[in-house]
């Protein structure tokens, strides 16, 4: 696998040694109970934990994706982020947003952003020629609808064949848009628009999804999913989520999407060490 561009870093995500991004929660409604708000001494304060816990990247989100969320304006967006991005963007690490909205995009990547991380691959119009006009990474998400209505009675034929489908679309469409290969990850996006059944489907198909290539993210920290298996509520679900990622990575994700940073390396050093045998 090619190194992933990032803006100025250069990342070697593998599976023997796959990357952890960090999440830091801007959101006032997060469906883990994280969620910071507009407090960005908090949020730089979570985002310095993440990274001494051996974050590889940092990824800051600002509009809640939860089932049922309502859109945020790009300016009530860029009033979270920009104080926080400013403050961690020089650590040393890439700072990634998750963001859908182009002007975000844009706002973001002039501050210093590596990577923009979209729930709607990049679908928005102007969105492909933001990310385009940079030198940042892109991490292409699938979701079924929007926030909103996802999780209303989500329906598939192949649900791997379908996401696999789609990504590949939506990183040829990157990639004739003048984004590089190397700059480009690809998220089946667990729990968006999915049920368990659906979820599970994926993660089983992961070597698929990873085969042609690009990294593949695998963002299953605390999700519902998790709680639906081991009917635990979402922040008692440290184990379920580092147990996740290890499966996720054994499978072919090459980065790992977490809020528990130092377990999940943790556990992921002790899978890498047994496989190495």
């Amino acid at each position: 696998m090619n190194a992933l561009q990032c803006g100025r870093f250069r990342l070697n995500p593998s599976r023997d040694c796959p990357l952890i991004m960090g999440i830091v929660n801007l959101t006032p409604d997060s469906f883990s109970g994280d969620g910071l708000g507009g407090d960005a001494a908090a949020a730089i304060a979570r985002a310095r934990g993440q990274f001494e816990a051996g974050a590889d990247i940092l990824d800051l989100g600002a509009e809640s994706s939860r089932p049922g969320a309502a859109p945020v304006p790009a300016a009530e967006e860029l009033a979270r982020l920009l104080p926080v991005l400013r403050a961690v963007r020089d650590w040393g690490v890439p700072v990634s947003v998750d963001t859908a909205k182009p002007a975000v995009m844009r706002a973001v990547l002039a501050e210093g952003a590596a990577m923009i991380n979209d729930i709607g691959a990049l679908q928005a119009p102007e969105a492909l020629a933001a990310v385009a006009a940079s030198d940042a990474a892109v991490c292409l998400m699938h979701m079924l609808n929007d926030p909103r209505t996802m999780q209303q009675n989500p329906q598939y034929g192949d649900v791997a064949v379908e996401v696999a489908a789609f990504l590949q679309a939506r990183a040829a469409a990157c990639e004739a848009a003048g984004i590089a290969r190397e700059r480009i990850v690809l998220d089946p996006g667990f729990g968006f628009g999915k049920t368990l059944e659906h979820n599970l489907a994926l993660l089983r198909a992961l070597p698929d999804l990873a085969a042609p290539g690009y990294p593949v993210l695998a963002g299953l920290s605390r999700k519902s999913m998790l709680g639906a298996i081991t009917g635990r509520e979402v922040g008692d679900r440290v184990a379920a989520s580092t147990a996740a990622a290890m499966l996720a990575v054994q499978r072919g994700a090459t980065i790992v999407r977490v809020h528990d940073v130092a377990a999940t390396r943790d556990a992921l050093s002790i899978l890498n060490a047994v496989e190495k045998i």
